[in-house]
């Protein structure tokens, strides 16, 4: 299990922030929180900080048995002006020694073998209560499809989920599987990470305990654009969910204003690409969009979702994503312009 070592850990509060103002979203995109795995905000991710500390705590033993032994070497038979240097006695064929520097390494690797088998176990036997929710997340390159078998909403880049209480807990069962290559679903303070494999369902849960967004990172290499293959889990009260979840689904909203650029939208190829709820557009090799102006970031997390980003996106996704699989639209201004427009209005 991968350790990402920064120092810094905080979570920004989305309470109240189930619809926010563009301004509100900007400062939650830059105001980031830490990926460090040593603030834990869940159980999985809980146990994986316990067994940080063991594998740390072993590794500081041995480097300071090992260099406390160096540095008394070191001291000890160092050169000194007057005194003749000789060779120190050898020692050939002792099986103490030879049993100490073989046996003592073996114990060593078993017990973090057991530690570490031990971790992987509980969290895998824990019983899934009837309130969890379960999240189907399919991973693309280079993004992520998250949809709610129970809700009936489909939706991509930023994964919400409610808080879960550990008095009634709520956690989040995520069934993972890949539609292209390989991918690994990692947010270090909820939870290790998992591969997404081809052909090949893997599960894992996270009940996060406090509101907050987690970042996280595809932590597989899946192609030139994985490093921007970015995770963004909101973790929101439960009314701040529910109010989330009754919002997306909802057909999306039809600005009357916006209707030549739902024209242009259904007109072009946007259309055989991405899914808006309630017309013409049923895509399923991209994002769905249906409410894309809702959504912090375009480009799975690389860029704030403004209309300058946004236009600028749908013109040349390669100017953000080098690499990414949309093509360079190379729309008129008009068309431009409207289909940009019509995007911000989906909520």
């Amino acid at each position: 299990m991968p350790f990402c070592l920064e120092p810094k850990a905080f979570a920004v509060p989305t309470a109240g922030l189930a619809f926010p103002h563009p301004a509100h979203l900007l400062a939650a995109l830059f105001d980031q929180p830490s990926t460090s795995m040593f603030a834990p905000q869940a159980a999985p991710a809980r146990s994986i900080f316990g067994l940080s500390l063991l594998v740390i705590g072993v590794c500081a033993g041995i480097f300071l048995v090992v260099g406390g032994m160096l540095l008394y070497v070191i001291v000890r038979y160092r050169h000194r002006r007057g005194h003749t240097v000789r060779e120190p006695a050898q020692v050939y064929g002792s099986n103490q020694i030879e049993l100490s520097w073989t046996v003592i390494p073996i114990l060593i690797v078993v017990m973090l073998f057991l530690a570490s088998a031990r971790i992987i176990f509980v969290n895998q036997s824990v019983p899934k209560p009837a309130t969890a929710l379960d999240v189907t997340v399919i991973g693309h390159q280079y993004w992520w499809e998250y949809r709610y078998p129970k809700l009936g909403i489909v939706t991509a880049n930023e994964l919400h989920v409610p808080v879960s209480d550990p008095k009634h807990p709520t956690p989040t069962y995520l069934t993972m599987s890949s539609a292209d290559t390989d991918h690994s679903f990692w947010v270090p303070r909820l939870a290790g990470k998992m591969d997404l494999i081809p052909n090949k369902v893997n599960t894992m849960w996270i009940d996060p305990e406090q509101a907050g967004l987690y970042l996280g990172q595809c932590a597989q290499y899946c192609g030139v654009q994985h490093a921007k293959m970015l995770i963004r889990v909101y973790a929101d009260s439960p009314a701040d969910f529910d109010a989330w979840a009754a919002q997306q689904q909802k057909t999306a909203l039809q600005d009357p204003a916006a209707a030549q650029g739902r024209a242009a939208f259904e007109g072009n190829a946007c259309a055989n690409c991405h899914t808006v709820s309630g017309t013409s557009a049923h895509g399923v090799f991209g994002p769905d969009l249906s409410h894309v102006g809702s959504r912090a970031t375009i480009g799975s997390g690389a860029v704030p979702n403004t209309p300058e980003n946004l236009r600028a996106f749908i013109d040349d996704p390669a100017h953000y994503k080098p690499g990414a699989l949309m093509p360079a639209m190379h729309l008129n201004q008009h068309d431009l312009d409207a289909i940009t427009h019509y995007l911000t209005t989906l909520r």
